[in-house]
């Protein structure tokens, strides 16, 4: 695994460690932004675009969709 991969799930997994105390809604849109961070990733590793922009766009929209579901439901 290369030096900042591994770095960059080393301060996601630190992250994530402090999840406890979280309602609902924290919980769902830190999920979503996971989520979507990862997939965002995976989808421009594949097509062979920025992989940190990927990560970023993935993130933000993931994040936004599980605030807005948690507010819907």
């Amino acid at each position: 695994m290369k030096p900042r991969a591994l770095a960059a799930v080393l301060v996601l997994s630190l992250g994530l460690a402090g999840c406890a105390g979280m309602n609902e809604t924290q919980q769902r849109t830190l999920s979503g932004g996971a989520i979507g961070a990862a997939g965002g990733t995976v989808i421009t590793a594949l097509t062979g675009g920025c992989i940190w922009c990927g990560a970023a766009i993935g993130g933000a929209v993931g994040a936004g969709t599980g605030f807005v579901i948690s507010q819907v439901r």
